[in-house]
């Protein structure tokens, strides 16, 4: 296996060159950016098999560059970010983030996140060629695994960020059984946040709203969610 690619972006040029440092000691090949419009353009031409992101760059915001990352790769986002609160993490979350590190940290922590977030990645079953894309149907939705996203009866995506999907995903998959806060946030991300169980409920709340079908996804008080309808493989 090739050796695993690291994107850093952050603009703060002596933190950029200490993680690249210690990363490529640790086997890695890093390429640095100090810009999103840099980012993208490195993005467009090299694999990256993991990606560090600060929230605060000078040429856009870091949260709003995870959707235009997700556009091009599935890699996992670290975000890196001097905003430790709560609800930063959790706005992480929604826009497709992977796991979450607060500023300052020490560079072995960093790299156990790095190590795990890419064995994740390329641990993932490789896509066979020969099957048909999976597709589910539940209710009046079909969910395309290969697209990574839920459509409606009339073909129009329902936009699900990809922590919604994933989520959603895990649901559909285990129709009629009650999933914990803890089982459907582990599922739906593959770093380690730790924002508690709110963010699934905020997660389910939005994916039942974009649904247009809030009977779907059942409440289990106490325990977590359930799929409440049959599903069809497509």
């Amino acid at each position: 296996m090739s050796q695993p690619t690291v994107l850093v972006i952050d603009d703060n040029e002596s933190l950029r060159e200490t993680i690249r440092e210690n990363l490529e000691l640790d086997g890695y090949d890093v390429f640095n950016a100090s810009c999103a419009s840099e980012a993208m353009k490195i993005l467009h031409v090299k694999r990256a098999d993991l990606i560090l992101l600060d929230l605060m760059l000078p040429d856009a915001d870091g949260l709003a560059l995870i959707s235009r990352i997700r556009a091009v790769t599935d890699a996992p986002v670290i975000v890196i970010s001097g905003k430790a609160a709560w609800v930063d993490k959790v706005v992480g979350l929604e826009m497709g983030a992977d796991d979450y590190l607060a500023k300052p940290f020490e560079m072995k922590e960093l790299s156990a996140r790095v190590k795990a977030g890419i064995r994740r990645y390329r641990g993932r079953p490789a896509p066979n060629t020969h099957d048909a894309p999976r597709r589910t149907r539940f209710g009046a939705h079909t969910l395309d695994s290969a697209r990574f996203q839920v459509f409606g009866d009339d073909g129009k995506s329902c936009d699900l960020t990809p922590m919604e999907f994933r989520l959603l995903e895990a649901l559909v998959h285990a129709p009629h059984r009650v999933l914990s806060r803890e089982q459907l946030l582990d599922r739906a991300r593959a770093g380690d946040f730790e924002v508690g169980d709110r963010a699934i409920d905020i997660q389910v709340a939005r994916i039942r709203k974009k649904l247009g079908a809030s009977e779907l996804i059942q409440t289990v008080r106490g325990v977590g969610y359930s799929l409440n309808c049959d599903i069809e493989d497509l």
